[in-house]
């Protein structure tokens, strides 16, 4: 038969939110450190190609 599981604390619950979103965190500060590398031109892991301005040939 089926038995209720116990109910998490409301501090127990918080944490494991806040460590879900201290995760997110550095997830977004990462990907966000890597689209400005990009965009400036200074990043080491990617290479991307440069399109030439046919305007000023």
């Amino acid at each position: 038969m089926a038995v209720p599981k116990k109910r998490t604390s409301l501090l127990k619950k918080r944490i494991h939110k806040n460590i879900w979103k201290s995760k997110a965190f550095w997830a977004v500060l990462n990907a966000f450190s890597l689209a400005k590398s990009l965009s400036t031109g200074n990043s080491k892991s990617f290479f991307v190609r440069q399109k030439k301005n046919q305007a000023l040939e």
